[in-house]
């Protein structure tokens, strides 16, 4: 069976596809068609959607079509197929944020300003992709509602990263033109990066939360995954009502190499391929420069009580005890370590990260960017990952490089790396906070540097894959 194009990616990006739109040369509906058809297809085997709105999206891509027959503009991204993680809500849809726990008093129960956004600008929301549990993992492995896996892997046993997992899988396979994640140590970045695609993590409070299940009040960002860097700075700049970043000429731009921290125990072919890249842009003018982070270091205190303790604030001791038999194993295991964390604690925690990140934003005074890998490692399997021992240090070399962004209060991009034949890895571009345009328009010359990286070969997939 032939799979149906994915038509954004076909029509040559976000951009293009809405030219097309305009021009009559394509219709919403049908570009909505292509991605449920997608989705029928494979995602049986993938499992990114914990929900899919089929009718709903069918409507509303219709309506964007009429709209434009009858000379109205319906937003910058009219049209535009897009799917939302599930720890936000989406009017007339579930809310679960991977957990089996009851939270209907938890879960916000109107859309927030973030979806309503969306909609304002002409998306199509075609449903809600999984979670790992309350978005507490960097795997992807969620057991209470099932965990997606990695459309590069044919065989099925390499995971997505978390928690923004299934939007990920949806993106790397097609599935949508544009994913909604949250990030709160990278759970954007990182199964971005292990998908093949584009993360965005956006500077602490320049998104609203409203609508949105909280992890971390003090870290939360809403992301984007996109197929480019272009599209993502497409969909940045239509919601930011902004001009899109341009791409800058790299020749004399400044990069810093924070490598005593974040280029610590790289996978040989992480190492390789950050190497080459960085070669290549050496290659087109661009300046690399150490530069010493010390500050980085404060994650690896801050991470395993705040966010233990976070997860309690959220669910209370109460509901925690008595739900935790119905909970993922290890995310059980990392809220009984929030269970005796103290305010004295936490209020310690967040004194040292905003010195922290005081110290930090002076680091880019020669340098318009940092660069590092955005994992030390490429996607594991599951059954490396069954391994306790094992699990831990995998998913230590998966936020290594992602946490201190959001630990030292900066903002990000991470952009594939070239890496023909074999499972993704991904370049992240670190920027002070509130420099997203910034981050984004260095993303998109990078892009052009390295090359455009495609999305996984889903024809090849449906004829290798077996069944889950």
């Amino acid at each position: 069976m032939s799979l149906a194009a994915d038509p954004v990616v076909a029509a040559g990006g976000i951009a293009a596809y809405g030219q097309a739109l305009r021009a009559g040369r394509l219709s919403a509906a049908a570009a909505v068609s292509a991605y449920l058809a997608r989705i029928e297809a494979v995602d049986g085997a993938i499992g990114a959607y914990e929900y899919v709105d089929g009718a709903g999206a069918l409507a509303a891509a219709r309506a964007v079509d009429s709209a434009l027959a009858a000379g109205r503009d319906p937003g910058p991204l009219a049209g535009l197929p897009v799917s939302i993680k599930d720890n936000f809500a989406v009017a007339g849809m579930p809310a679960h944020a991977g957990t089996r726990v009851p939270i209907e008093d938890l879960m916000p129960r109107e859309e927030g300003s973030f979806v309503r956004r969306l909609r304002e600008l002409g998306c199509v929301i075609l449903g809600k992709t999984r979670s790992v549990e309350f978005a507490l993992g960097i795997t992807g492995l969620s057991a209470p509602r099932g965990a997606p896996r990695n459309p590069w892997d044919p065989e099925l046993e390499r995971v997505t990263g978390g928690s923004s997992s299934g939007a990920a899988a949806a993106m790397g396979a097609g599935l949508c033109a544009l994913a909604v994640g949250t990030d709160t140590g990278g759970s954007v970045r990182v199964p971005a990066a292990l998908c093949g695609r584009v993360g965005l993590k956006t500077s602490a409070g320049r998104w609203p939360l409203d609508g949105v299940l909280p992890l971390s009040h003090a870290l939360d960002t809403i992301g984007l995954i996109a197929a480019s860097a272009a599209d993502a700075a497409q969909a940045y700049a239509a919601v930011q009502g902004v001009d899109v970043p341009a791409p800058p000429d790299l020749a004399g731009v400044a990069f810093g190499l924070p490598r005593s921290y974040f280029y610590r125990g790289l996978a040989p072919e992480i190492a390789a391929a950050t190497t080459s890249a960085l070669e290549a842009l050496t290659r087109a003018g661009a300046v690399l420069r150490e530069v010493d982070t010390p500050e980085a270091e404060g994650r690896d205190a801050y991470f395993p009580v705040a966010l233990p303790a976070s997860l309690i604030g959220l669910l209370g001791a109460e509901r925690f005890r008595a739900q935790r038999g119905r909970m993922d194993p290890l995310v059980a295991a990392r809220g009984d370590r929030g269970l005796d964390v103290t305010a004295e604690q936490l209020a310690a925690l967040e004194a040292a990260r905003a010195a922290h990140a005081a110290a930090a934003a002076r680091r880019f005074v020669d340098c318009a960017a940092w660069l590092t890998p955005t994992t030390t490692v490429t996607a594991p399997t599951v059954s490396e990952l069954a391994d306790k021992d094992r699990n831990w240090t995998l998913a230590m070399g998966m936020t290594q490089c992602s946490q201190p962004v959001n630990y030292l209060d900066l903002c990000a991009v991470s952009v594939p790396l070239p890496r023909p034949g074999a499972m993704p890895a991904g370049l992240q571009i670190v920027v002070p906070r509130g420099e997203e345009g910034r981050a984004l328009a260095l993303a998109r010359a990078i892009e052009a540097c390295l090359g455009p990286q495609p999305g996984a070969d889903m024809e090849t997939f449906m004829r290798s894959s077996r069944p889950r």
